[in-house]
């Protein structure tokens, strides 16, 4: 496993460097879009996450949701604290873009588990044990194998489904299983299903 941690860090930076004008367009042209669309708010969202080995760090987003809207609640499909905007950002993952920043800071991986808020954390620690935790020996990912197989986590017994993905995806990292949730990220895009 450190062996492929070495190789996919490579590989995330190359990823990076391949893709860095085409991300720095889409974050200008999105921030301005979305600065057209809500002049009084903020373009991007912050917000502390935890991260590989429980480091705690601050994940960036394009804001999707209204700003007096709370933000520490699961996600739904149909979300009312979604704007209209943030919709069709959501639906087109490209919400998520900001966080390449995370992977250059070497915060995030491109696949991995999603990193959860830290009060998230704290509950599901304590509903599941080290079963949990077990998701915090890899980097966090922008997407997953979670997020292309289960969809949107509806409340905390939900969320044990999630957690057997997220582990199945630690126990046999590999290279392989990165593609192959790479290709199908696409695929859960363009049929308009998935999680965050």
């Amino acid at each position: 496993m450190m062996q492929y941690k070495l190789l996919k860090r490579i590989l995330d930076l190359f990823f990076l460097i391949i893709l860095s004008p085409i991300i720095l367009l889409v974050i200008i042209f999105f921030s301005i879009l979305i600065k057209l669309f809500s002049p009084k708010d903020k373009i991007f969202f912050i917000q502390e996450r935890v991260g590989y080995k429980k480091k705690v760090f601050k994940i960036f987003k394009f804001r999707t949701m209204y700003s007096d809207t709370e933000n520490d609640l699961f996600t739904s499909n149909n979300d009312p604290r979604i704007d209209y905007l943030g919709s069709y950002l959501r639906r087109l993952r490209i919400d998520e873009v900001p966080q390449f920043v995370n992977i250059l800071l070497g915060d995030m991986s491109l696949i991995g588990p999603r990193p959860e808020q830290i009060h998230f954390v704290k509950q599901l620690s304590k509903r599941y044990g080290k079963r949990f935790n077990e998701r915090h020996k890899v980097l966090p990912g922008i997407t997953g194998l979670a997020q292309v197989e289960h969809g949107y986590v509806a409340d905390f017994d939900d969320y044990s489904k999630k957690i057997d993905y997220d582990l199945l995806y630690v126990n046999n990292i590999s290279l392989s299983q990165d593609i192959k949730i790479f290709f199908k990220t696409f695929k859960v895009i363009f049929l308009k299903i998935g999680s965050r």
